[in-house]
């Protein structure tokens, strides 16, 4: 119940903040278990805790967690590979528990698509746009979590497309130490990952190796 009356609260005063540190998809069923769980993804949870701590210390911060939810009949499932996971109800579609004390104090949204551009948050009938819109002070985003090549970047293109229609002149930066994707036979970490911010930065996000820094 406090978790609701606190994101009704962060919701209504989004206008104070000048900074989001936005948390992509680091549930467990990419992170510890399920079909797609990685280690690589699981290593970077001590950063990305790290990187969440400071931005509570930041009052003028707010911190949104993006989780990964699905129905059973989503139509993702078909077009990669039928490979369901973190289905709605399970412990997949959950935060590490790492993560679980922050989302108290910071805003959630459930993506059933590879962008966290058209997610909703699940206790309000209010999706993510709607969010950037009410953070009519926002001057930077931050963004760490999952997959580097997919969620991250399929959310960080259309967000920067969306700043620029709104001729918003907001810096993305990338924390490239609490980034990461998955490895396997037919998914090349490297080359995938290379490609991936080649593609960001080409469109002006900033790629960051420690917040703050170079």
């Amino acid at each position: 119940m406090k978790k609701t009356e606190n994101e009704k609260l962060l919701i209504k005063n989004l206008a104070v903040y000048e900074e989001a540190f936005i948390v992509v998809d680091m549930v467990n069923g990419f992170a510890r278990e399920g079909m797609l769980a990685s280690p690589l993804v699981e290593a970077i949870i001590p950063n990305v805790v790290s990187y969440v701590e400071d931005a509570r210390k930041n009052k003028k911060c707010l911190v949104v967690f993006i989780k990964d939810t699905h129905d059973k009949d989503s139509v993702e499932f078909k077009r990669f590979g039928n490979q369901p996971h973190c289905l709605r109800g399970t412990k997949e579609a959950e935060l590490v528990d790492e993560l679980v004390p922050f989302e108290e104090d910071a805003i959630s949204f459930e993506k059933n698509s590879t962008s966290f551009m058209f997610g909703k948050n699940p206790n309000f009938k209010y999706g993510f746009m709607e969010m950037l819109d009410g953070l009519e002070n926002l001057k930077k985003v931050q963004i760490c979590g999952c997959c580097t090549d997919i969620c991250d970047i399929n959310g960080v293109l259309p967000m920067m497309n969306y700043f620029d229609e709104n001729n918003r002149n907001i810096e993305v930066e990338l924390l490239e130490d609490a980034i990461e994707t998955y490895d396997a036979p037919w998914h090349n970490r490297d080359l995938y990952t290379d490609a991936a911010y080649l593609l960001l930065e080409q469109q002006g996000a900033k790629r960051v190796k420690k917040l703050g820094g170079e």
